[in-house]
């Protein structure tokens, strides 16, 4: 099968011919028809995600397909059935053995790119809101890098929830795009100020940050008194310093977040999460936005696109022919 691989920490990857895998008992072998890249892919191929696998390998943390292999113990996943599954790595290539438990299965209509677009980006999203932050009707959500592939899924489900949504992202495009997904106030972090646009419209009840840095420590000044805020990564680079004399004085919570980490040890909470929002997906209140969709050849470009922070919402890699 043909698989785009990291040879080296740091460098481009390389359409490799692979041997196909076969699933272990408890695994499903997935024809690969979408990979949905993410940040952490960018992490992966540096070397500097917190888990490191052995070279050579193919990057690619979750995917869309159809079984056309069940190991032996399983029950309840069938060849020729449509699933998503987040993988950890791997999705880059035509094939993919993964563990049962890690497939959920998608509706008939629902594209295979829409598919590979959904687990990270809205469960990520979904969790942290429902789940870790209990995101209220009528709170005000403050959400940064507010056009990117989990920001955007942010902003929408926010919506969804009943918050007041803030969209806070670079230029007037991005902004676009945050307001199409329900954002009821908008910031353009290049030019304006965040501290002083949130409190000026009564402080932020709940911040979303996968960014960190200096937008961290502006939207942890403007969170209100009880308030709570989710660092879920640092795509800014700096891993901000939190001030406990702020969060004591102001009763704020800082939440701890890392949703793969619920697959080993509550792998309930995102079983749940997904049906809800399939659920929502069929209702048509959740409408995936992809900017780009690349061929596997095209996986390294495709993967720049997220470096630069040219695309967004998700980029897709088809890998069926």
């Amino acid at each position: 099968m043909r698989a785009m691989q990291l040879l080296e920490y740091n460098q481009p990857l390389t359409l490799q011919d692979v041997i196909k895998p076969s699933p272990c008992s408890d695994e499903v072998l997935v024809r690969v028809e979408a990979c949905s890249v993410n940040f952490a892919d960018t992490l992966l191929i540096k070397g500097t995600y917190q888990e490191k696998p052995p070279l050579p390998f193919s990057p690619g943390m979750e995917i869309s397909g159809t079984i056309v292999e069940a190991g032996a113990e399983i029950d309840g996943l069938t060849v020729g059935q449509r699933v998503a599954s987040f993988c950890g790595k791997g999705g880059l290539a035509e094939y993919l053995a993964v563990p049962a438990a890690a497939c959920v299965p998608v509706p008939d209509d629902m594209p295979f790119a829409e598919a590979a677009a959904f687990p990270i980006a809205y469960g990520t999203s979904h969790v942290a809101l429902d789940y870790r932050a209990r995101l209220q009707p009528g709170e005000r959500l403050l959400v940064l890098g507010a056009s990117g592939g989990i920001g955007l899924t942010a902003v929408e489900l926010g919506k969804l929830m009943g918050a007041e949504v803030i969209a806070c992202a670079r230029g007037a495009e991005k902004l676009k795009v945050a307001k199409a997904a329900g954002a009821d106030h908008l910031i353009d972090s290049k030019t304006e100020d965040i501290r002083t646009i949130v409190k000026d419209l009564g402080g932020a009840d709940v911040v979303y940050d996968p960014v960190g840095g200096d937008q961290f420590k502006a939207a942890l000044r403007a969170t209100n008194p009880d308030g709570r805020i989710i660092p879920l990564g640092f795509a800014s680079g700096e891993v901000p310093q939190i001030p406990a004399n702020i969060i004591l004085v102001k009763n704020i919570s800082v939440i701890g977040y890392y949703w793969g980490g619920y697959a080993a040890v509550k792998p309930q909470v995102l079983t749940d999460s997904f049906a809800r929002l399939i659920r929502w997906y069929q209702d048509g209140k959740l409408h995936p936005h992809i900017s780009h969709c690349l061929p596997l050849e095209q996986a390294n470009q495709a993967i720049d696109l997220l470096r630069s922070r040219k695309a967004t919402g998700k980029v897709i890699v088809k890998i069926g022919r």
